[in-house]
């Protein structure tokens, strides 16, 4: 698994891809930052990161599209169905590496709030819960992500099927509200958007970490029951 996490980490880093998704996120998330400002320091926390989430929609799909196109592409798909590395494994090890780059783009963020502390007093405690949601939503994104790479070796269609079912989940508490009676009650329970708003307004609930938590290894599991459904095809 570290062999993998360590090869795919460098990979994003060896091709343009992570520098062009890092800087165009601080780019864009720059102007975000301004006109949060303007909201004032209160509002900053709630009104910035909640920026920050709506960037990821678009992030993740760039970031997460070569995680298994990649291999079918290049081929090398084969070897990892067929080689004795447990396919668990093979699927942590490239989530992991884009939850990697998506933390290093996380951590390059956080110049905005220091740039804050220097020049106002911002609530620390809304700041740390704010971006522990941020952490995490990503953490369920690119695991949509990464199971979307594993259906099709094309990764412009991993990248469309990925924003198109992000911009679906992100949309359940609406959905839900239209719909109503128990398919909204459902879908409305399932809204993990609105567990990260709680984070996003300084709200830290032990029960919607496992709940975010809980999400993104649903669909590591969905993934690598793909990948041995392809490994049986190719016995």
């Amino acid at each position: 698994m570290l062999a993998i996490l360590r090869r795919d980490f460098r990979s994003y880093f060896n091709s343009p891809i992570a520098y062009v998704l890092i800087g165009l996120f601080i780019c864009i998330m720059s102007l975000f930052f301004v006109d949060s400002l303007n909201a004032g320091v209160a509002n900053f926390s709630s009104n910035f990161i909640s920026s920050m989430s709506f960037m990821l929609l678009f992030i993740v799909p760039i970031l997460t599209m070569r995680s298994f196109s990649e291999d079918k592409k290049s081929g090398t798909e084969v070897l990892l169905l067929t080689s004795p590395v447990r396919l668990s494994q093979v699927v942590l090890g490239k989530y992991l590496a884009a939850t990697a780059v998506f933390l290093v783009l996380t951590a390059v963020s956080l110049v905005f709030p220091l740039v804050l502390l220097i020049y106002g007093k911002p609530d620390g405690a809304t700041l740390f819960s704010a971006y522990l949601g941020f952490i995490l939503l990503g953490m369920v994104f690119i695991s949509v992500g990464v199971f979307a790479s594993s259906l099709t070796e094309n990764q412009i269609v991993a990248a469309i099927i990925t924003f198109v079912s992000l911009f679906t989940l992100t949309s359940f508490s609406y959905i839900g509200s239209y719909v109503g009676g128990l398919v909204g009650k459902v879908l409305n329970w399932l809204a993990f958007m609105e567990k990260y708003y709680e984070f996003s307004a300084g709200i830290i609930d032990i029960t919607s970490i496992i709940f975010m938590l809980s999400f993104a290894v649903v669909f590591v599991f969905l993934t690598v029951r793909i990948l041995e459904r392809k490994r049986w095809s190719q016995g």
